[in-house]
């Protein structure tokens, strides 16, 4: 464990070579510092595609933060990307691949493809980048730890999810619940109660103020099914963890006997390019998203930095009860490990991934994934200090 943490009281320079937007020093930081930094950087990129940040919704976000150690890992990628390369700074050697950036285990969700098959996997690709491979990983199994109880340990999740990376690097594809995975089923019925909050939250949005730009209005208006007539004024929509502060604007349209319901959140580079002082970064959230190893939601699309999509009471998360075994629990994560690989084989790169694999220590992933969490457990302290 000890070659993966940076020791001392002083950070020291990151062993990490000559890799494009990777910090060669890495300077003692507060939190609550960082954090102001990045909200400063996440106002001047909404400012840049025409809104404002919802300055109600980063305070909402505070008290969020403050409620449990997993709603703070959720809402400070930004945080993760400045530190974790200091504190594995072998990891941070690794290939770097098109990643998911922000895992964690609520980051996974299912939608209908083009041929209205169920599939489930990754739906979130705000913090995409070019990553260490490794560090998906590491982030998913530090945040089992931070999840509601119970949960597994650190090794049995690591081993778990190691085991299904391996699988969808191997043999890449989308996890159809009607094909494969088919014990989700039981998981991501909707019920009645939870149709009803849904339709309530979306009855309660208020209207949008200020409104949309018009180019976004227009894009809500595009996405609407051929017919569908937008009934009401364009609302506004809270939600998320990380994403919290950025506009998102909903159109509700009648269409053939009900309403249908579209959302456009506006989308800014990932986080780890601010952390890594990116010059000139890139949205790829469409490319991890349409990846050629994926089925993607044919709803979403992502267009003058507005990603839009449909919302509707049974695009939803397989969400286990408190109950269950933790049999279940293992096999869930064993999943999401396979949708990891199945990203991760999709990039340029990926030949390089298995054998630099192959070379690291058995227990790497839980080592490293204990030191991340034991990391951010300290800035979640400071803020609630």
């Amino acid at each position: 464990m000890a070659s993966l943490l940076v020791g001392g009281a002083l950070e020291r320079p990151l062993p990490i070579g000559t890799r494009s937007g990777s910090p060669k020093w890495v300077a003692i930081m507060s939190f609550n510092k960082d954090n102001d930094a990045f909200e400063g950087w996440l106002r001047a990129q909404c400012k840049r595609i025409g809104c404002k940040v919802v300055e109600d919704d980063l305070t909402h976000k505070h008290e969020r933060m403050a409620r449990s150690p997993f709603n703070f890992l959720r809402s400070t990628f930004f945080r993760w990307a400045k530190r974790i390369e200091t504190l594995c700074p072998n990891l941070a050697e690794a290939p770097a691949v098109l990643s998911v950036g922000d895992t964690h285990v609520e980051n996974f969700g299912i939608w209908r493809d083009q041929e209205g098959r169920l599939v489930w996997g990754v739906n979130d690709f705000d913090e995409a980048a070019s990553i260490p491979y490794p560090f998906d990983l590491v982030r998913l199994v530090a945040s089992v730890h931070f999840a509601p109880e119970p949960h597994p340990k650190f090794r049995d999740a690591a081993d778990a999810i190691l085991e299904g990376y391996r699988k969808g690097f191997d043999r890449p594809r989308p996890t159809l619940l009607d094909q494969q995975e088919t014990w989700m089923r039981d998981y991501v019925g909707v019920s009645n109660k939870a149709r009803r909050k849904f339709w309530d939250e979306v009855n309660n949005y208020p209207i949008a103020d200020p409104p949309p730009p018009p180019n976004v209005e227009r894009l809500l208006n595009e996405s609407m099914p051929k017919g569908g007539v937008i009934s009401r004024k364009i609302l506004s929509r809270r939600k998320g963890g990380g994403s919290l502060g950025r506009p998102r604007f909903v159109a509700v349209a009648k269409w053939r006997g009900g309403e249908v319901v579209r959302e456009a959140k506006a989308l800014i580079p990932s986080a780890w390019d601010w952390a890594h002082d990116v010059k000139l970064p890139k949205l790829r959230f469409r490319e991890l998203a349409r990846g050629r190893f994926r089925s993607p939601d044919p709803h979403l699309e992502v267009s003058h930095s507005f990603i839009v999509r449909r919302i509707a009471a049974d695009s939803r998360k397989v969400n286990l009860d408190e109950n269950e075994r933790m049999e279940l629990r293992l096999k869930l994560l064993k999943a999401m490990g396979v949708d990891l690989g199945a990203i991760h084989a999709a990039d340029l790169r990926a030949d390089l991934v298995l054998p630099h694999l192959d070379r690291l220590p058995k227990t790497w992933l839980k080592d490293a994934a204990e030191i991340a969490a034991a990391d951010l457990s300290k800035d979640f302290e400071e803020w609630v200090g």
